[in-house]
């Protein structure tokens, strides 16, 4: 019996786990689209995350937001993608605003992605070495996806959707330089470094929304190195990525926002933010320029739990690792550093062997495929799911920290290497194998979606 050439609605549900597939096929696709943006409101007494102490800031550049773009095609349910300019979200924070997403703007919990941006420069939404969360500043990020999608939702209209996947070959770099000594680098001096001990990713994706007539609706772009870096310092910040995103959007009009890519192992340590800034907005403006439109005839999310164990350690073992790094390489500020991280450890040390569940998820835009993983994510793993991803390596876009954080993910090799990234604590704790199970269960994944 032959299908309707309209549309397709596939609903499974599998129990406890919240998956929901939902798939629209046409030969006039039909794609809608809807934009938005809100700004979370913060203040200088809110401590800032992203370093080993908590920050202060004193004013702020640029706005940190929930962006939202929400598409759908008919047959199918509305699929929504939104970017906080935060750290990190874990799912406790983010499961009930899924939740009241699906019960207020009829996305379901399934077809919602959350992506944090991971600027270095904003208020503290995670526990994490030295400092907590500040709660008023999670409830107003909390409060802002919910809107930024209501609002999406509301606006949307005929859309056609363009891709091109650029390249930015000189921000970032592998930052776990092996050292002189056999350790890698963190902080301090690098000027004995050896060599990267992981490969670098330069591409650069670029998803453009329009309205039939050419104007702009929506524009996400990706890149995979930490976001770190303000115009002024000690002031909050989307950092360089975001405030490019809010410049495109200036000049080019709808709304933009930023996906960050596996960069749990790349970082900016050669330019300036305003440097990066230029180089990332020539970069996004010339693959735009040359992005195609692309057929959406198939919009479709999957999400599934993914389980994984706190890794057991040794305590002497690490505490010399962390110490030894830390009385070379930074000296005087050592003691504060070590003693953050031997707090963490503690905090640790009753739940190693816990199994712990979090979420993996991919969304299929006709060619165009994302995957969401919860972690700060190697690029070397990253780099594989798209090697092996049954889309088109080029059509597929990884985004880190998307509806959870479980900390640093790497490679078996990167554990053995070791490392700040790998070192026992809050922000690194899973046990060895669960990056390459990660990339595993995302490529079954998006092989499934592919069928």
């Amino acid at each position: 019996m032959r299908t309707s050439s309209r549309s397709i609605l596939l609903l499974a549900a599998v129990t406890g786990s919240a998956v929901l597939i939902a798939t629209g096929t046409s030969q006039a696709a039909g794609l809608r689209v809807g934009a938005a943006a809100v700004d979370v409101e913060a203040d200088d007494a809110m401590p800032i995350a992203g370093g080993i102490l908590a920050g202060r800031a004193q004013g702020q550049e640029g706005k940190l937001r929930a962006v939202a773009v929400v598409m759908d095609t008919p047959g199918a349910a509305p699929v929504a993608i939104v970017a906080c300019d935060v750290l990190m979200l874990t799912r406790d924070l983010l499961d009930p605003v899924a939740a009241e997403v699906e019960k207020g703007c009829g996305v379901p919990a399934a077809n919602l992605l959350v992506h944090t941006t991971h600027t270095h420069h904003a208020p503290s939404t995670m526990v994490v070495h030295g400092y907590g969360r500040d709660e008023v500043f999670c409830r107003r990020v909390q409060q802002a996806i919910v809107r930024a999608v209501g609002d999406a939702r509301r606006a949307m209209s005929e859309s056609v959707f363009s891709y091109k996947l650029g390249q930015e070959r000189t921000v970032g770099m592998n930052s776990r330089l092996l050292l002189a000594d056999g350790t890698i680098y963190w902080t301090g001096s690098r000027d004995d470094a050896v060599r990267p001990t992981g490969p670098f990713d330069p591409d650069l994706p670029v998803l453009a929304f329009r309205s039939p007539s050419g104007a702009m609706q929506a524009l996400f772009y990706g890149h995979s190195t930490h976001t770190i870096g303000s115009l002024k310092p000690g002031v909050r910040s989307p950092a360089f990525y975001g405030l490019v995103a809010q410049k495109l959007e200036k000049d080019l009009g709808g709304v933009a926002g930023f996906l960050e890519g596996a960069s749990g192992s790349t970082h900016n340590l050669d330019y300036t933010a305003a440097e990066s800034m230029a180089k990332i907005d020539q970069a996004v403006r010339e693959a735009l320029a040359g992005a195609k439109p692309q057929a959406v005839d198939k919009l479709a999310s999957l999400k599934r739990p993914f389980t994984f164990r706190v890794r057991t350690f040794d305590e002497a073992a690490e505490d010399k690792a962390v110490s030894d790094y830390c009385r070379k390489r930074i000296g005087p500020h050592a003691d504060p550093v070590i003693a953050v991280f031997r707090d963490m450890r503690k905090k640790l040390a009753p739940v190693q062997g816990q199994e712990r569940s979090t979420w993996l998820q991919v969304v299929r835009m006709g060619p165009v495929a994302l995957v969401g993983v919860p972690a700060e994510f190697f690029t070397k793993l990253g780099m594989e799911i798209k090697r092996r991803s049954p889309f088109e390596p080029r059509n597929t876009v990884v985004v880190e920290l998307t509806n959870d954080w479980i900390g640093y993910v790497g490679d078996r090799e990167g554990h053995k290497l070791g490392g700040y990234q790998m070192w026992m604590g809050l922000h690194s704790y899973s046990e060895p194998g669960t990056g390459e199970r990660m990339v595993d269960q995302a490529v079954a994944m998006l092989e499934e979606l592919a069928r």
